[in-house]
């Protein structure tokens, strides 16, 4: 599979087949901007906020995933798992989902805007992660060193953050998001830039630890 990263949350997984899988899409947010129309199978949003629902930038006849439950849609297994994206239960922000893909033999999650670390019983349910995408940003989210915590909780082969400051960002996402730096730092792992992460069961190994994507 093909993993691109378009800023924010918001990726595009391709798989092997060519089925085109759009997570979290947006239209402009900040210093970042989607290309549009995008042709998609399947747009999945884990939360109902303005830089993760922007589903008109997708075409296409395709399946909207925006519910904590399981969708089989042909060769990719969809479950959604109910969180939050803060740290009392969707008080002050509301409620998340954190969404798993079984796809061409690998396991991908994407953890939307989650705020809290994962309960025993949570992290029995996801199972097995092959390639994780965590917000490190803080402030709204999980920061770097509660992300790392929760790498350490999935254990996954690949970690690639999100939701965090870029030189795309302008002043206010500076002050909204801190760097991925203090993320990589505390997971202790080896770090690896790629434009797009081209990955398959067979050279999964070759890209483990946290892989940091262009947008």
């Amino acid at each position: 599979m093909q993993i691109k990263w378009f800023g924010q949350s918001a990726f595009l997984v391709t798989t092997e087949a060519g089925k085109k899988i759009l997570i979290d899409p947006f239209d402009r947010f900040l210093g970042y901007k989607m290309p549009k129309p995008i042709e998609t199978d399947i747009v999945a949003v884990t939360h109902d906020h303005g830089d993760h629902n922007k589903i008109h930038v997708a075409t296409g006849n395709y399946e909207l995933v925006n519910e904590a439950k399981e969708y089989n849609c042909s060769d990719v297994q969809i479950s959604g798992f109910k969180t939050y994206h803060d740290k009392v239960n969707g008080k002050k922000r509301g409620e998340n989902i954190l969404f798993r893909f079984k796809v061409d033999g690998l396991t991908v999650c994407h953890c939307g805007d989650l705020g809290h670390l994962l309960t025993e019983d949570l992290i029995k349910d996801i199972g097995k992660v092959d390639v994780l995408m965590i917000p490190v940003g803080g402030k709204m989210t999980l920061n770097g060193e509660e992300a790392a915590k929760v790498v350490q909780q999935l254990n996954p082969t690949i970690t690639i953050p999100m939701h965090y400051r870029t030189k795309a960002l302008s002043i206010i996402g500076m002050l909204l998001f801190e760097k991925a730096d203090k993320f990589i730092k505390a997971t202790g792992q080896r770090s690896t830039e790629v434009g797009i992460l081209d990955i398959n069961s067979e050279n999964l190994s070759q890209y483990s630890g946290v892989v940091t994507m262009q947008y």
